[in-house]
């Protein structure tokens, strides 16, 4: 299974970018994994929130294979302790899913179009975190998922 962090605009930060590198790197021990950067869009000043929505939509689905589960960052969806999220991946895993595809959407959240097409939603915190800062704490949690299911020392319970 491959699993990909979809994300709109780039990271700002330096330092935000390193860790993430990092945890990328660690992360690649044990799966196959994919940050795809989707190119702010252009002349938001102009839009509605919606239209501008609309306009991320298309630009997330457009980069989705048919076979593919979309599950979105969005502060509506289930909590998961880390314990409960490296089950939730195991069951991934286990259904021989190809691709497993988690979405951070932009200031406004996602239009009616990606809400149908996820097959899920999960909240990091009920807390509003930057969207730079929701990349890191997401593949920090997913290398953390992949600790606990094999065992590693890395989380403690």
């Amino acid at each position: 299974m491959t699993i990909k962090l979809l994300a709109l605009g780039k990271t700002d930060s330096k330092q935000l970018q390193q860790l993430m590198d990092e945890y990328q790197n660690r992360l690649r021990h044990y799966i196959k994994f994919e940050l795809e950067i989707i190119p702010d869009i252009k002349n938001t000043k102009n839009l509605s929130e919606s239209q501008q929505k609309e306009k991320e939509g298309i630009a997330i689905l457009s980069r989705l294979n048919p076979t593919d589960q979309m599950i979105l960052l969005d502060e509506n969806g289930k909590q998961h302790s880390s314990m409960e999220f490296s089950k939730y991946l195991q069951k991934k895993m286990n259904t021989g899913l190809k691709q497993l595809v988690f979405v951070i959407g932009g200031p406004y959240g996602f239009s009616d179009a990606v809400y149908d097409k996820a097959v899920g939603k999960i909240s990091l915190s009920k807390m509003t975190f930057s969207h730079q800062m929701v990349r890191l704490f997401m593949i920090e949690q997913l290398y953390r998922g992949f600790t606990i299911l094999r065992n590693e020392p890395y989380h403690h319970q």
